[in-house]
This record gives C-alpha cells, structure tokens and sequence, in this order.
C-alpha cells in the first residue's frame, strides 16, 4: 500500500506555535529566579516546625518588639519620606519646567543626582557632621567645633527621615517633571487670558495634570523608603531604633530565620500593598487629554522679584543633596577624626602600611588585602551581573515585543517586573531560603559568588527587561521576520541582528545594571560572607564598627566607580538615541 504523506497545509497546523519555545523557556527561566525564591519562604514559613513563627512574629508577647514598633517606625519613615519627596521634587519640577528661574538645566541636572548617590553614603555623611558622643565612639564635625547636638539630631527617626528624602526625591523629581512637561501651554496661556489667577491655574490645569505623577513618586518614594537597610541600620539601630528592614536582618544575622522570613514577607505586603494603591488611585481618575496634534510653544510663569530667592532655595537643596555629602566623604577619608574633618589631613587610611597605633592596625584602602579583595569582588560581581542580566532583560523584551498576545506571555511580563515589589532585604532573605541548604544534587550555595550573581540578576530583571524593550524597539521587527523566513533561528537572529544594530543601547543598560549592582547593600547585605566580600557591606561593616575613616573612603570608591559607570551609560545612551540631545 503507497503510504500518504501528509500536505504541507498538514505539517503546519501540527507545528507549534510561533515564539512558544522561546516563551516556554523565559517563563521557566524567571519562574525559578524570581517566583521560586519568593514561594520557598512562604513554604518555610508554614512548615509544621516553623508555623509558630506566625504566631511570635504576630500574636505573641514578641510581637510588640518583632513586629508592631518596627511597623510603626516603618509606616512613619515611608509615610514622611514620600511627603517629603513630592514636596522637594515637585518643587523642583515646577521651577525647573514651569518658571523662568535661571539655570533650569543645571538645577535639573543637579535635582537627579542625589540617587546616583547610595543612600548609606549620604547616613555616613550625615553622621560625620552631626554625630555625638551618646553612643561613643568619635563625635561629628560640628560636636568638634564646640556644638551641643542633641539626639534627635544625631540619632533616630529624624536623621533617618532626612537621609532618605535627601536620596529619593530625584525619584519624585524626576516623574513629576516629565508629567509637567507634557502640560499643553495653550491652556495655562487661555487661562491667564480669562483673569484667572496662578493659584487657580495651579489647582485648575497643573495639579489635575500632574496627579498621576505625584502619586507614582509618592508610591515609588514610599516603596524605596520602608525597604530601605542603609539609613535605618547606620542611624538608628546605635539607639535601638528598628523597622522591618533592620528587624529582618537581625533575625536572619541569629539565627532565627523563621521569624525572618514571616517579618520578610509582610515586608513585601506593605510594600506592594501601597504601590497597588497608588496604581489603583491612577487607573480610577479621570484622564486629561494635554498633548494635542498642535504645535505649542512652551510658556513658563514670570517669577518677577521672587525668581532670584527661589533659585537660590533649590541650589540650596540641590547643592545639600549633591555636592555636601560627597565633600563630607572625602574630608572624612583624610581626616584623623570626624571632630576635625578639614585640618590635620592625612592619607593614611587610603595608602598607608599597618600602625599598631592608628585605627588598631588596619592598612590604608589601597594595602588592605580585605579591601583590595572586596574592590575585585565587587566590579567582577558588576560585570557579570551586567552580562547576565542584559541577556536575561534582552530574550524576555524580545518575546514580550514579538509576541505579545497569550496567557504566557501577560504571564512572563507579570512576573519580570515582580522584584519592583519586594524589597532588596526580603529578596536576599528569599535566595537564602532556596539556596542555603543543598537541593538534591545540588549543594549550597550560600557564601559563594554564584549566589550574589543569581541573586543579583534575578533582583534587577526589571530594569534589564526595560532596557532590552528599548533595544528591541530601535530594530524593526521586519528585519527578524525577514531573517526567520531564511530559517535563521532565535539566537542566530539575535547575534546577527539585534544585538550589533542595537549594541550601544545594550552597552549603556548593562552599565546601569552594574552601577545598581555595585552600590547596592540591601540586597548584599544577608548574602555577604568573608569569601565574597563587596564594598557596599565592607563600608557598612567599618561604619558600625566604628572605623569611620575606612568606611568612608571604601564609599568613596563605590562613588567613583558608579559616577564613572552613570555618565559612560548616559553617553552611550545620548548616542544610540540622538534625539537625547536636543
């Protein structure tokens, strides 16, 4: 019997469908990075020999110490950091993009900054100025001086509040701005035609307009603030202040990992829980329509005899947030003490050999095998979370902008940006809960740096994910359809299309991926051990030992790196984007 075979129209309609292995493995690749660390503490947590932890963290007589004060102190720190940051970034915002308040780009320039700057950075500087001598230990430049700081000042919920508005209001700023921007001027112009006044413009066309924005920067402000480790340890566990963050640590750092990992996932509820309020607020508003098929001219309110005064109050704040804290720094790494920041210099604790009688006999940065150690450790830990996380953010863009319909594909997009909602402490406390003990052929992988890359990569893959949608969208999609056609396959295409039209635009992402990286301490900070030490922990290890010096000129290096990082990024970007530059 002559065997039949089967038409082409056959063949097809029993291949699979296009793009569904490439969904198929993104989505198991993000399943086990991201959903699978965040599903091992939830399991660990109700396991027959750790649910009791519920009821300590919760209901027990602990409970006021493990959990309620460090809520509290937490929502106020959240709550306050926003406020403050929609306040100082709007601000900004309004001057920069509404006024004609002089040297608007520099202010602009300045206002984003501050981020750039880690926020343990700005704690250390902070305590160099204003701290006292309540906890022992050297006492802050202005104590030297002759001073009386109080403790409020030097220790707690105030300086904390200060230090984190003081390094998230460029979130703020940034967001707002871009709304105002988008304010079409006929508007304000008919306005003022009709008499009305600023304060009616303002809450009648700018406010409306710019809600969204205000309650994303609020959102995201109040996000960065309660998951914040940096501030709250170096400024408020010296006084037994505690929030979640710090209280989740100190769990894990005993011992009773349990406990942790309970106080850990109702970190990530109160995070996520407010970031989907502010999204709800967004999505239930009525929408404005600003941006017109007209061409406008831009039309910025006359400050008149204020524009002076007001520039002088944002350079304030811009040079405060900016330029302060880094001069502080590096006075403090030559200074003998935080008493004397700016006489006496020395360069010892940068290339000096090992003195019994200074700092109990620690060689300076540069012959500190320790610190040498952790510098490697540290760009090698940037490089290749860059390399691994472009990859990652650049197949999950391109089979999201490819192949955008289905359950897999809403699926991959949800979980990609999942991380945006947990926490650097949690999530650190997630990988050491999958990976600190061995998973059947598998050992342990706590203390290595296979850990902190995975770790690493798994946390920042959703700025990779938006850095790859912006490469993916430079390339036409004709250009890979075309090449498909030929037979070439995904990494064929991707080698010999994508990835060189769109080089400079991956090069610039992976760069910011290695600056978050390399200044990160939240996400490090529970994965650090002495075999993988980075700086980041290494300054924050100095710092409550009370070896300011080292702590601050270990900062100091982060700085110089990631500043070096950012601006190489942002030129490549201006490059492969020349639109950038206008």
């Amino acid at each position: 019997m002559a065997s039949i075979s089967p038409s082409a129209g056959q063949k097809r309609r029993f291949s699979l469908p296009q793009g569904l292995p490439l969904k198929i493995g993104v989505l198991i690749a993000i399943g086990l990075l991201i959903a699978a660390p965040l599903l091992r503490i939830l399991f660990e947590t109700l396991a027959p020999n750790s649910i009791s932890a519920w009821n300590d963290v919760v209901l027990s007589p602990l409970s006021r110490n493990l959990l309620w004060i460090p809520l509290g102190n937490t929502m106020i720190l959240g709550l306050g950091v926003a406020t403050g940051c929609v306040l100082i970034g709007g601000f900004l915002a309004w001057l920069v993009v509404m006024t004609d308040i002089p040297f608007r780009r520099t202010i602009g320039l300045m206002a984003t900054l501050p981020f750039m700057i880690p926020s343990f950075a700005t704690a250390l500087a902070w305590g160099s100025l204003f701290r006292n001598g309540r906890v022992g230990g050297q006492t802050g430049f202005l104590e030297g001086l002759g001073l009386s700081i109080p403790d409020w000042l030097s220790w707690g919920m105030t300086p904390t509040l200060i230090v984190l508005t003081a390094h998230y209001y460029s979130l703020a700023f940034t967001v707002i701005a871009a709304a105002l921007a988008t304010i079409n001027s006929d508007l304000v112009e008919a306005a003022q035609m009709t008499g009305a006044k600023r304060g009616r413009i303002f809450m009648g066309i700018i406010l409306p307009v710019a809600l969204p924005a205000i309650v994303s920067g609020a959102s995201l402000t109040f996000a960065g603030a309660v998951s914040n480790f940096a501030a709250p340890a170096l400024l408020g566990l010296p006084v037994r202040m505690q929030t979640m963050a710090t209280r989740l640590f100190g769990m894990i750092e005993i011992g009773q990992s349990a406990r942790g990992y309970v106080i850990a996932i109702l970190l990530i509820a109160v995070s996520a829980l407010f970031l989907w309020f502010g999204n709800k607020i967004i999505s239930g508003r009525r929408s404005y329509a600003t941006i017109t098929g007209k061409g406008g001219r831009a039309k910025r309110f006359t400050l008149g005899t204020a524009k002076y005064p007001l520039f002088a109050a944002a350079a304030l704040i811009c040079l405060l947030t900016t330029v302060v804290p880094v001069v502080i720094l590096i006075a403090s790494s030559v200074a003998p003490s935080s008493s004397a920041l700016f006489s006496n210099w020395t360069l010892h604790y940068w290339i000096g050999a090992s003195t019994p009688t200074i700092a109990q006999g620690q060689a300076g940065v540069f012959y500190n095998p320790f610190i040498v150690s952790a510098t490697t450790t540290t760009i090698s830990l940037g490089l290749v979370v860059a390399v691994t996380g472009s990859i990652l953010g650049l197949m999950i863009a391109f089979t999201l902008a490819r192949y955008r319909t289905g359950f897999l594909s809403g699926t991959i997009n949800q979980l990609s940006f999942l991380p945006l909602l947990v926490p650097g402490i949690a999530f650190g406390a997630a990988y050491i809960a999958l990976f600190g003990a061995p998973m059947g052929p598998f050992p342990a992988l706590y203390g290595t740096f296979a850990l902190l890359v995975i770790a690493g990569t798994a946390y920042l893959v959703p700025f990779a994910v938006q850095t790859g949608r912006a490469v993916i969208q430079q390339v036409s999609g004709d250009l890979d359809e075309s090449a498909r056609l030929t037979g070439a396959g995904f990494f064929r295409r991707m080698t010999a299309i994508t990835v060189p039209l769109a080089s400079r635009g991956i090069a610039a992402g992976a760069l910011i991926i290695f600056v978050k990286i390399v200044r990160d301490l939240s996400l490090v900070v529970l994965l650090f051990t002495p075999t993988t030490p980075v700086l980041s922990v290494l300054a924050y290890r100095y710092a409550s030992e009370g070896f300011t010096q080292f702590a601050n000129a270990i900062t100091v290096v982060i700085l110089v790196i990631s500043i070096a990082a950012t601006l190489l990024a942002n030129r490549l970007q201006t490059k492969s984007q020349p639109w950038l530059k206008n």
